[in-house]
């Protein structure tokens, strides 16, 4: 069953095109890794797939949740862990917990016992009543990972997820996405570190100045990668 589906999505920023004619379907439980140099139009897609970027044309649904039409519904169908932490300097660490799980809905006792084991698994259960100056790049980027695994959303959208993240943190976020995909998540994450995104990704798009260049299973990207380092 199809999770997200993109459709001829074109987007352009002043006169000029940043994607053109892209489509795509990520299936329930798929793990779609977005490749490409810099400038190639990830981030942008990524923002045009959450809704911080205006398409020009095409239609993005996740499960029958239109995004131009019913945006409140559809929203609560993914979370999102950015390559920056954005935290909320008024607020502490648990109270970002509790406004994120607030918004799709959480039961509170759910929310705080989830959050509870997590904060102890990132080694940061002493900042829970800290407030964001208080605390160092990695840690904002722990709060913010926890932010967004707390609601059991069909769709995680992930960029640069291990940036700024200590050695065992990532073997964790590693672990907690990798058993979030066998319960039937679907990700769509870009990463530079390749060989983790080996390990996470069961399929891959690769992406040159805004087009589609080629895509397929990891294992072909694999193959790929193999033959252009020998």
């Amino acid at each position: 069953m199809s999770v997200l589906r993109v459709e001829q999505v074109n987007v352009e920023i002043g006169r000029e095109s940043i994607l053109e004619d892209i489509s795509f379907e990520i299936a329930e439980g798929e793990s779609m890794a977005l490749i490409g140099h810099n400038g190639a139009g990830k981030s942008t897609l990524m923002k045009t797939i959450i809704g911080f970027q205006q398409k020009r044309e095409g239609s993005i649904h996740i499960h029958d949740k239109d995004q131009d039409r019913d945006y409140l519904a559809y929203k609560k169908f993914f979370s999102y862990i950015p390559e920056e932490p954005f935290l909320l300097p008024e607020l502490t660490v648990i109270q970002h917990f509790q406004l994120y799980g607030q918004s799709y809905d959480m039961e509170e006792d759910d929310l705080i016992a989830q959050a509870e084991e997590w904060l102890h698994l990132f080694e940061i259960e002493d900042k829970r009543e800290e407030y964001p100056e208080s605390l160092s790049k990695g840690m904002r980027q722990k709060v913010q990972t926890i932010c967004a695994l707390l609601p059991d959303v069909p769709l995680l959208l992930i960029d640069e997820p291990f940036v700024g993240l200590d050695v065992y943190a990532i073997q964790n976020l590693e672990e907690i996405l990798l058993q979030k995909q066998r319960k039937g998540t679907s990700i769509l994450l870009t990463t530079h570190q390749l060989e983790r995104m080996e390990k996470l990704a069961t399929s891959y798009i690769m992406l040159q100045k805004g087009k589609i260049e080629e895509q397929g299973s990891i294992e072909q990207f694999k193959q790929l990668s193999r033959r252009i380092e020998e």
